[in-house]
Order: structure tokens, then sequence, then C-alpha cells
């Protein structure tokens, strides 16, 4: 993949220095990708002079780009190693994707599904700007997308408050998972399919937007920021 021009590489390479010391970065190949990924490109216009801070911003339609430690944490999670077919699940503006195709690199496919049309526009419009191959679907996350499935893992980037069957029965035995489950205050959860089964692991509290459409269908909401908490040690 051909990588857009190096801008504000003085900013990036900060921003990965804060991430390193935070513990948040200990593999080359995602250090690689939060590097060379521009953050920038991804954020309105008027917030990217903020973009390489290590924080949450807002994105319109009462949504945000995770914080930097966040999609780092995540894509950790996933264990990718180069090849793998990503299901997505809350496109927003395409960053979190963007980093994950560069893990996958040219042999990999990121399928993410996004629930606001005005978003997937966005994101599409992102995504060709920075230069990165990821295959973006309007749609419902709760349904994922059956059929370019099995996937070697699967991600949400929104609070859900149950895990879907749907993203289960999509993910390949023995794949990596992991979302923020819960309403607005979440636990990040992430594992792997054992025997038909996801079997989990609580990394710690954080705060997402919830999910939109049936995939973010609950009794009650809590009416909080839509910003990413640090989860707990």
């Amino acid at each position: 993949m051909q990588e857009p021009p190096a801008e504000r590489m003085e900013e990036r390479e900060k921003l990965l220095a804060d991430l390193e010391s935070g513990g948040y970065l200990n593999d080359p190949h995602l250090e690689e990708a939060m590097l060379e990924v521009p953050r920038h490109v991804f954020v309105p216009k008027e917030l990217r002079e903020a973009a390489y801070e290590d924080r949450p911003l807002p994105i319109g339609f009462g949504q945000t780009v995770s914080a930097p430690h966040m999609v780092a944490m995540m894509s950790t999670a996933l264990q990718l190693e180069g090849g793998e077919k990503v299901l997505e699940v809350g496109t927003g503006v395409g960053y979190h994707a963007a980093i994950v195709k560069h893990l996958v690199g040219p042999k990999g496919r990121v399928i993410s599904v996004e629930f606001l049309p005005e978003l997937v526009q966005l994101a599409k419009k992102n995504l060709k700007q920075a230069r990165s191959k990821v295959e973006v679907h309007e749609g419902d996350g709760a349904v994922g997308f059956p059929s370019e499935g099995p996937y070697d893992a699967v991600y949400v980037t929104c609070a859900i408050p149950d895990i879907p069957q749907a993203l289960i029965d999509q993910l390949r035995e023995g794949g990596h998972f992991i979302a923020p489950v819960g309403i607005t205050r979440c636990q990040l959860m992430a594992g792997r399919k054992m025997g038909g089964e996801l079997v989990l692991e609580d990394l710690g509290p954080c705060l997402f937007v919830n999910a939109q459409g049936e995939l973010g269908a609950a009794d009650e909401r809590e009416d909080d920021d839509p910003d990413d908490l640090t989860p707990a040690p």
C-alpha cells in the first residue's frame, strides 16, 4: 500500500513516544501502523490541530473517533500477523479501520459496517485520501456482514449492551474478538472463539458512544459524555 506524504511527522513521533511510555505499544508492526496512518486526515478540519493528542475527538452525528491509546489497545488484542480477514463494526471516520488494514497488509482485508449513511460516505472519502483499501458498507452491526464470513477477527468500536450471536457465528474458531460491552460505561472485553463460544477477558472499564440500530438496542440508556476512558490497570 502506498503511504500518504509524511505530514506532521514530529507530532506523530511524539504521540508514539507517549503511547510507548504509557505501555500501550510493544509491537513494532503496530508502532509502524500508528506512525504511518495520518490521523489528521480522519478528524474534522476544525480539530486537526488536536489530531495527535491522545484523546477522543468529536466527528459529528453524536459520534467520536477513539483516542489513539484505545485504538492501540484494541488492535493489540486482535493479535494480527498479516493476511487476515477482519470485520469491523462501527466505521466512524475510518481511522481505526485504516490502522487494522495496515496490520493485515496487502493480502489481508478489512470489511467495515457502519449504521449512519453520512459516516459511510465520510469514511470512504477519508480512507481514499489516506490510501487505505478498507471495504465500507452501510448496515446494522447486529447482523455483522455474513456474506464475507467467517472472519479471522471481529471488533466493535461502539458500546454494545450484549454481543450479538451473529458476530460470534461469523468469527472463525480460534479467532480473536474485542468490544466495549455495556451502555456508555462499558467493560472492554477481549478473547477468542473456542469450542464455538467466546472465551473473554475483562480488560477494564471504558466509555464509548452507544451503538445505533439493533446493535445498540437496550431498555435504558445512561446520559454520559461519549468519550473513551483509559481502562484501569
